[in-house]
């Protein structure tokens, strides 16, 4: 004799894949249990999310060139606003939203900095967080992406190269660019260029409407790895007047809203050479200057914008 059971059929689970889950970077309809879009490869996880929450987040861009800085600056924003109670507070959504800071912070402690950001979207480090603010009584939602600067200059130079950061870009109300400040000092115009050829290309990114949406939006100009080069920090505007002038010319006509900042992370680097990876640059110590202002100053542009439909 056997005991009745009831037993759930297979075809109940099909109710599920009748409703398809729209990715919130490109709109495209995957089902329940996709881990990353089938057309952009952002991580589904920003989808579930959003839909349980009633505040839209709004998206901000933190990118630049190979090895300007990226992953070190985000994973160092993201810690130092985390432990600020009483001033500008961030607060991770979902555990995705860790693994950046968490890898940042563990390699500056051994003295390393972290490894270089693969090209494949799917690997990338997605920050959902919550911002709080003292003298604003509803908080802000932001998604962040650390984006690797080659698959940003493939995007640039060969369109929908990489579908997930068009769509990104063209939704995202801020960016900030970061900028190589000792290359510029050398006369390395690489920064230059790829800053020019990014602004320009988020400038041809029309709404259909307009082909100009990103005129009026900020941009914060971070130039990076301030303790190789401190005369930025005095006067980050003519440090890029006197080294990038084409950069400083473009922004001057064809941004309303933008402003340079200099920040750094190391207090000081040393280099040794490698067999395999050649010379490898190392933090002595760590001494974060200029990692908020910019951030703050973006969300305070932002604020005073309409909410982005």
């Amino acid at each position: 004799m056997t005991k009745s059971v009831i037993q759930p059929l297979e075809s109940l689970r099909l109710i599920q894949y009748a409703t398809p889950v729209p990715c919130f970077i490109c709109g495209t309809d995957n089902t329940i249990d996709a881990e990353f879009c089938t057309h952009c490869a952002a991580p589904m996880a920003l989808a579930h999310q959003v839909g349980k929450r009633k505040i839209r987040p709004q998206m901000i861009a933190v990118t630049g060139a190979a090895n300007v800085g990226k992953t070190v600056y985000l994973g160092m924003l993201i810690d130092m606003l985390s432990r600020q109670p009483d001033r500008l507070q961030l607060l991770a959504r979902g555990a995705f939203s860790i693994t950046l800071q968490q890898t940042t912070i563990a390699a500056l402690s051994r003295c390393e900095f972290p490894r270089k950001t693969p090209n494949e979207p799917d690997r990338w480090n997605w920050v959902h967080c919550e911002v709080r603010r003292p003298k604003q009584r509803k908080p802000m939602e932001l998604i962040m992406p650390d984006m690797a600067g080659d698959a940003v200059l493939q995007e640039v130079d060969h369109p929908h190269t990489y579908r997930v950061i068009r769509a990104f870009l063209k939704r995202c109300t801020a960016a900030m660019i970061l900028i190589d400040a000792p290359e510029l000092k050398d006369d390395n115009r690489d920064q230059d260029y790829f800053t020019l050829k990014l602004l320009s290309y988020l400038g041809e990114l029309g709404d259909g409407t307009s082909s100009a949406i990103w005129r009026n939006r900020p941009v914060a100009l971070v130039l990076t790895k301030a303790d190789q080069c401190e005369e930025c920090l005095d006067d980050p505007a003519g440090f890029a007047e006197d080294h990038a002038p084409g950069l400083w010319q473009h922004c001057k006509e064809r941004l309303v809203r933008h402003r340079f900042f200099a920040a750094g992370v190391a207090g000081g680097c040393a280099a040794y050479d490698t067999f395999t990876e050649g010379r490898v640059r190392v933090p002595l110590r760590i001494e974060p200057c200029g990692i908020i202002e910019p951030f703050q100053w973006l969300l305070d542009q932002t604020a005073q914008q309409p909410e982005k439909r």
